[in-house]
């Protein structure tokens, strides 16, 4: 077991990703139950990890930002993550909830061989392995809760006063990808804003296609910015808030609700390490046949890594935004 800090991270379970379809989401757990880590596999990698695991078998897996990898070897799996805590598993318990979650039966092979052998071909196995008290007794905690908990290795930019003074709108990004963890913090963030009774009234759209972020460009005023490595698009949806008041008011409230959340996660961009801009110029009508939806859009939110990080632009003097009613 690796020690971060004052720290024990455990590997505690699995479970399914906001961000990759048929991939997952792997939590580490701390001491204290809000002490949590998490890190995201999309189907291809998952697939390979699911293929060496089942196999009793060892190797390396290559992720996909080409700068991470996963090391599976006989006693230990060692996850080495770009812009994130290394952490670690104990080989027997990992499979054995990798492959209960991808319902594959798997009866572990139980032999012996030297230890010193990095790629041992079988695995080291004991059957009277003692089981660790902490899993069984980690609370439940909600998907949500567990990826805002994740710990963020960049502690400066998590600060959020630095966040609000450092900000700045970015149009023109660089072809990094942005990691899946990132995107979970994102979206996650945009779950947590306020809203009006707590109906949430809007709906987030997470473009992946690239056909449709063109025709996003073509819709939002032919900005090229558009065309982001992350495209969100907040919609409003008054049907969701169950108020007695009349349509108007709850259009307006939907409004402010998606524009919060929209806030929310630019917010949380800026808090990883990345940069967005907020678009407002758009024609509404074929957002909404490019999305195929009858929702109306308010706020297309285009994310990631800074072509040049810039310093923040100036603003107005405080004395002249604040007007004191005495």
């Amino acid at each position: 077991m690796l020690e971060y800090g004052i720290l024990d991270m455990m590997f505690s379970r699995v479970e399914p990703a906001y961000t990759t379809k048929d991939g997952c989401r792997l939590v580490w757990q701390g001491t204290d139950e809000d002490d949590t880590d998490t890190i995201i596999l999309n189907k291809k990698e998952f697939e390979s990890l699911l293929e060496i695991l089942q196999k009793d078998s060892t190797g390396t897996i290559e992720l996909e930002d080409q700068m991470s990898t996963i090391l599976v070897n006989s006693d230990t799996i060692q996850f080495s993550l770009k812009d994130h805590t290394p952490l670690e598993a104990q080989t027997f318990e990992f499979q054995k909830k990798i492959l209960e979650y991808a319902q594959i039966p798997h009866e572990p092979q139980y032999v012996y061989i030297s230890p010193k052998e990095f790629y041992p071909s079988v695995w080291i196995r004991k059957d009277d392995t003692e089981k660790k008290d902490v899993k069984d007794n980690i609370p439940k905690q909600s998907l949500l809760h567990t990826i805002l908990s994740t710990t963020l290795q960049t502690s400066d930019n998590s600060d959020l006063f630095r966040i609000m003074s450092t900000r700045r709108s970015t149009r023109k990004f660089n072809k990094t990808k942005v990691e899946d963890w990132k995107i979970d913090k994102i979206l996650a963030a945009a779950d947590t804003a306020p809203t009006a009774g707590n109906f949430q009234g809007f709906e987030v759209f997470y473009i992946k296609n690239p056909k449709t972020k063109e025709a996003l460009v073509e819709a939002a005023n032919k900005q090229p910015y558009v065309n982001a490595p992350v495209v969100l698009v907040f919609c409003m949806d008054p049907s969701r808030i169950k108020l007695n008041f009349p349509q108007n008011i709850l259009e307006k409230f939907s409004m402010q609700d998606a524009t919060l959340a929209a806030s929310y996660s630019q917010f949380a961009a800026s808090g990883v390490g990345l940069s967005s801009i907020w678009i407002g110029m758009f024609d509404e009508e074929k957002i909404k046949s490019i999305l195929g939806t009858n929702l109306r859009p308010s706020s297309i939110l285009c994310i990631g890594y800074p072509d040049k990080k810039r310093p923040p632009k100036s603003r107005r003097k405080l004395k002249e935004l604040i007007r004191i009613i005495e």
